[in-house]
């Protein structure tokens, strides 16, 4: 008998949780407007879907910052999903856990460097770095190997950019090219 396996990286409702936190993402960063002041810190994000609720051995808790699951649990509760991570964007420090079912945990958290648990030693082979990343994204990149994890999604505080991590690969967008199709600029 062999074991039922579901491939989340393929799977729609999970491609549509990645999209909506992309999409999210993208509009926190169009939306403020402050970007070329010096001095000023923009918003940042950072979320991880997760296939796997047992986080804790890669993620620690990151003290009080928490997501606001009481005015909005998941991915799919659109404005409020917006106003919270707005909020979250300025207000706290951390990763965003989310399930491939759409729901956030309310613990934010500090994922841990690849390589800390001996399971994990095979996976620093599969990173790469740009020039352009910073810690978050640097970590983000080193999460998305984990085969638990389905994709993490930053916005950079610096520059506004946004970008997808999956097994390893950033797919990344310069706040100027943000939005897309959906944009309608």
């Amino acid at each position: 008998m062999t074991r039922l396996t579901v491939d989340y990286g393929t799977h729609d409702r999970v491609r549509e949780v990645v999209d909506r936190l992309v999409y999210c993402a993208e509009s926190v960063s169009i939306d403020f407007d402050r970007w070329d002041d010096p001095h000023v810190k923009g918003p940042g994000l950072y979320f991880a879907v997760v296939a796997d609720r047992e986080y804790g051995r890669y993620a620690d808790p990151m003290g009080d910052n928490r997501w606001p699951r009481g005015r909005c649990a998941s991915v799919f509760e659109e404005d409020e999903f917006f106003e919270a991570a707005e909020r979250v964007s300025v207000e706290r420090d951390g990763g965003v856990v989310v399930a491939v079912d759409g729901e956030a945990e309310a613990q934010m958290v500090r994922f841990r460097d690849l390589g800390t648990r001996t399971d994990e030693s095979d996976l620093v082979d599969d990173v790469d770095y740009e020039p352009w990343m910073g810690s978050r994204h640097m970590s983000a990149l080193e999460t998305s190997v984990r085969p638990e994890v389905v994709a993490t999604v930053t916005l950079s505080e610096e520059t506004g950019r946004v970008s997808v991590f999956r097994d390893g690969e950033a797919d990344t967008a310069r706040r100027n090219a943000l939005g897309g199709p959906w944009r309608g600029e």
